[in-house]
């Protein structure tokens, strides 16, 4: 994904919005995939997002969680946690299929297939300039933000 434009996807959102990533064009754009709200690792890489936030937006970056939860879900996710962004919905796995996050995990020794944490930067002409997959939620958001500050 490095170097290529993102692609036109328009997903529901929390706060009653459709966001289409083209019509982001002209902000940084940190989409985070992640597998399911209310869960432990993803409460804190939510939180951690949801904390360095006012740094994000002075730096003029957007920030975006995905899941394919439901947007009811995402709405009390966002309130419980009092999330300054937005949380897309992909549950037709839309932007997961267009950045290739889906796979096949371990689940208490059953295969399912799940959202490997990732998250995408995308630069203020629409190109996705840096990808981390695999991702451990300790220090992300950090070295996210110093991502961001460096373009």
């Amino acid at each position: 994904m490095i170097d290529q434009r993102v692609p036109d996807i328009a997903l529901p959102a929390t706060n009653a919005q459709t966001i289409r990533l083209p019509a982001l064009r002209g902000k940084i754009v940190v989409l985070y995939f992640y597998p399911k709200d209310n869960t432990p690792g993803c409460t804190n890489e939510t939180r951690d997002f949801g904390a360095l936030y006012p740094q994000f937006d002075a730096a003029g970056a957007v920030v975006l969680g995905v899941s394919r939860d439901s947007l009811k879900s995402h709405e009390n996710f966002k309130a419980k946690l009092e999330l300054p962004f937005e949380l897309l919905a992909d549950t037709e796995e839309v932007a997961c299929q267009a950045f290739d996050v889906i796979r096949m995990k371990n689940m208490y020794g059953k295969q399912v297939r799940g959202i490997e944490r990732s998250t995408f930067v995308i630069d203020r002409e629409g190109v996705v300039r840096r990808e981390w997959r695999k991702v451990k939620v300790d220090g992300h958001a950090e070295e996210v933000l110093h991502f961001v500050h460096s373009l």
